[in-house]
């Protein structure tokens, strides 16, 4: 008769450990958080504050900057951050194996892939709508996906810290269109762009 210790284990049991493994192995993968916080923050400090010259608060613009060079600067910036972002957690995801590796590295490919289509379905739309407003779906837009991205990974790495990052984004993204393109601009280019900065150096020199 086998003693307790020399039972093999069930398939219940044979799970459960699997997946303590698998949990185990998302909370220790190490993503930098300079390649993860650091080129949005860059890109949304440039972007969106030119943007604000452009439209100002009161309707009239503070710099001699065109709308188009103003959207065009943004949406360049955040094409490269969303590819900096992907390349960061796929790096990271090489630490890892098997089905935890896969579900990273699509994840991380999400972020270049929902910034592009976004960019695209803009460009469709941003010609029907009036200067301001489309100025606010380009912004508007392009937050939501980083919100969304960054609440879903924050539950596949089980990582507080990037579902707070993302519902920080959301609650900016949301202030600013119920203000108006002005605001929206500004709030985005002070507590995105420069908090992602700051909360990027932050969680680097503390890790």
């Amino acid at each position: 008769m086998l003693e307790d210790d020399e039972r093999p284990p069930s398939p219940e049991e044979t799970l459960r450990v699997i997946e303590a493994q698998q949990a185990a192995a998302a909370r220790h993968i190490y993503i930098d958080p300079l390649l993860l916080y650091l080129p949005w923050g860059v890109a949304w400090l440039i972007g969106f504050t030119a943007l604000f010259l452009h439209i100002g608060l009161d309707g009239r613009s503070y710099a001699p900057i065109s709308q188009g060079a103003a959207v065009s600067l943004l949406t360049a910036a955040q094409l490269v951050a969303g590819g900096v972002a992907a390349y960061g957690i796929t790096r990271a995801n090489r630490q890892v194996r098997g089905a935890t590796r896969d579900r990273g590295s699509m994840y991380g490919w999400s972020w270049f892939a929902g910034i592009a289509l976004t960019a695209v379905l803009d460009v469709r739309l941003a010609p029907l709508l009036p200067p301001a407003e489309s100025q606010l779906l380009w912004g508007g837009s392009m937050l939501t996906i980083v919100t969304v991205l960054y609440m879903v990974g924050g539950a596949v790495w089980s990582s507080r810290q990037m579902f707070s990052v993302g519902v920080w984004t959301a609650a900016v993204n949301l202030l600013g269109i119920l203000l108006g393109p002005g605001w929206h601009a500004l709030l985005t280019a002070v507590l995105l762009g420069g908090g992602f900065i700051v909360a990027g150096l932050w969680w680097r020199r503390r890790s």
